[in-house]
């Protein structure tokens, strides 16, 4: 036991036990006194160890706030990152994005120009084939027209004049000419030709 005012007064159970009070007469009770000393070291044999108990929570209450200021600064550090890398995934998802956008544009310029062009031929394919059919009319009409003019010159033709009497001398001598005509063999008939055989025949 120390009684040192400037480091305070520290008591222990021991010391309790130990104390020698002394003698002196006409004192107090030397039962009540030990029975007294008793009671203190055993309070402060309890204080002691609740003592303990405290500084030992206290030093699990400090360790486990560290660990907790350690969770919370690594959750912090986590958050961080993770807003970094969300910003970075942003980024490239954009990048991209705008890759793809481009490159389906492209695409989809290449297609659109295959397509005018296959219009464009087939525009000329079409003009091609109405100049070929409006040739081919000029040359029906060209054939048409000629062959209306010889019919118009066949039909203007005048009638054949007969001078020579069925019964003269010059028929009667040509009468021979038409009996072999008619012993000649007889040739099938043919179709008459059309005016598209004409077409072909001058093609």
């Amino acid at each position: 036991m120390t009684d040192d005012g400037s480091q305070g007064f520290h008591l222990t159970a021991l010391d309790a036990r130990r104390y020698d009070f002394g003698n002196a007469l006409r004192g107090y009770d030397r039962a009540r006194v030990d029975q007294f000393r008793e009671q203190v070291a055993e309070e402060l044999e309890r204080l002691s160890r609740a003592n303990q108990e405290l500084d030992q929570k206290a030093r699990s209450f400090h360790e486990q706030l560290k660990s907790f200021r350690d969770r919370d600064k690594a959750l912090n550090e986590a958050l961080v990152s993770a807003q970094q890398l969300r910003g970075e995934i942003r980024e490239q998802a954009e990048r991209e994005a705008l890759l793809i956008l481009r490159e389906a544009k492209a695409e989809a310029d290449k297609l659109l120009q295959g397509v005018r062009d296959e219009l464009r031929r087939s525009e000329e394919e079409v003009q091609a084939l109405w100049r070929t059919r409006r040739s081919y009319l000029a040359q029906l009409r060209h054939h048409l027209e000629r062959q209306l003019t010889e019919l118009n010159a066949a039909e203007s033709e005048p009638l054949p004049e007969f001078t020579t009497p069925l019964n003269s001398s010059a028929v009667r001598a040509e009468l021979p000419v038409v009996q072999e005509i008619r012993q000649l063999p007889v040739r099938p008939n043919l179709p008459t030709p059309s005016w598209l055989d004409v077409i072909e025949d001058d093609s």
